[in-house]
This record gives C-alpha cells, sequence and structure tokens, in this order.
C-alpha cells in the first residue's frame, strides 16, 4: 500500500481571506471597547471586594470559559493586590456527568452555582449564539440571586442582552471567528489588568 502527498488547492476561500476576516472584525472592535472597559472594571472591582467569578461555555466556548479562569488565577496576579477567586463550571467532569443524567444537561451550570453563588458574585457566559440553554438558566438564577452577569456572543447576540449586564457581542455572525474573538477579548482584558499593576508573572 502506498500513500501520496498531494497539493490541495482552495477554490473558493484563501488561507488570506480568512485572516483578512479575522483582521476586519478587530477593527470593528477597536472602534467601539466601551463594553470592554466596563467588563474590566466590573472584574477589578470583584476582585477587590472579594467576590468569585464562575463562568462557563459548550464546545470551544468551554474552553475559553477554562482558559480564561487560568489566566485570572495566574497570569493576572499584581503585587499589592488581592488575588481573582474564579471558577470554570466547566472542569468538574463527574458533576457535569451527573446533572445529565440524573436531571438535564441544561442544569449543569446552574446546579453548580446553586452550590456556590452568592450575592455580588460575577457570572460569565460565553455562546457564540447567545441561546445555549444551560447558559441562559445559569445567568437567569444569577439575576436573581444578586450576581452580576456579563456575556460574550456574536451577531445578533441571541438572549444575552436582555439578560446580562454587560454584553459583549462579536461584530461577526461566524462562529469560528467569534470564538477566535472571544478569546482575544479575554486575553487583552487579562493584559490590562497586568498593566494597571506590577505583573507578578512575566514571560522570560
Amino acid at each position: 500500500m502506498t500513500t501520496s502527498n498531494k497539493n490541495y488547492r482552495l477554490k473558493n476561500f484563501s488561507l488570506a481571506k480568512f485572516l483578512d476576516q479575522q483582521e476586519d472584525c478587530v477593527k470593528k472592535i477597536k472602534n467601539n471597547t466601551s463594553t470592554i472597559e466596563k467588563i474590566i472594571q466590573i472584574l477589578i472591582n470583584g476582585r477587590n471586594n472579594g467576590n468569585r467569578i464562575f463562568t462557563m461555555g459548550n464546545g470551544g466556548s468551554g474552553s475559553t470559559a477554562t482558559h480564561f479562569v487560568s489566566d485570572l488565577l495566574k497570569t493576572a496576579i499584581t503585587k499589592g493586590d488581592k488575588r481573582f477567586s474564579a471558577i470554570s463550571l466547566v472542569d468538574n467532569i463527574p458533576v457535569t456527568l451527573a446533572w445529565s443524567n440524573d436531571s438535564s444537561y441544561d442544569d449543569i451550570f446552574v446546579e453548580q452555582l446553586k452550590n456556590h453563588l452568592s450575592k455580588n458574585d460575577i457570572i460569565i457566559g460565553f455562546s457564540g449564539s447567545g441561546n445555549s440553554k444551560n447558559v441562559l438558566n445559569a445567568l437567569k438564577y444569577g439575576k436573581k440571586n444578586g450576581a452580576t452577569c456579563i456575556g460574550f456572543t456574536g451577531i445578533p447576540g441571541g438572549k444575552f442582552p436582555k439578560i446580562c449586564d454587560e454584553c459583549f457581542i462579536v461584530p461577526n455572525d461566524n462562529m469560528l471567528t467569534i470564538e477566535s474573538m472571544h478569546l482575544l477579548i479575554c486575553h487583552c482584558i487579562v493584559e490590562n489588568i497586568r498593566q494597571l499593576g506590577k505583573p507578578t508573572f512575566t514571560y522570560d
């Protein structure tokens, strides 16, 4: 059995076209950063007041939720300031499976919040559509119990804007672009928090 390498020609799309689309989206975001600035202020106030931050999402959005918590817990540490208290509701697989099996996948995040959430905590939901039911259920629970709710989604926003105190909507309707921009904005937030203080972690 023999194998051969083939050069595949991209007929209707190109690498440059995709990258151009990402660049265009970033330019639009640069022209309207007010929501990002508000989210940064909410996170800093939460850190300073000892409030916890909970993140959640499905699929690629779930990985962003976990990645953001990782950065908040380590990369965002600044000298003389309190540390962030952040939990990704995506990461406890046994708990997720238990609620999915015994109740519903729609309950995997809200049931965890019932164990942990206190008034004035912060809940962050990632959803490209803004309509992920399990994320919406958790956000609604948070609103009823005094949490500050933040949403990251894409055009047109789904149900997020009506529920969240602050909602960042990526100016694009392509899911790959939306998810890429969510991670980019999370890194932007972390870097700005670092620059507001003296970071303890450096990239050597």
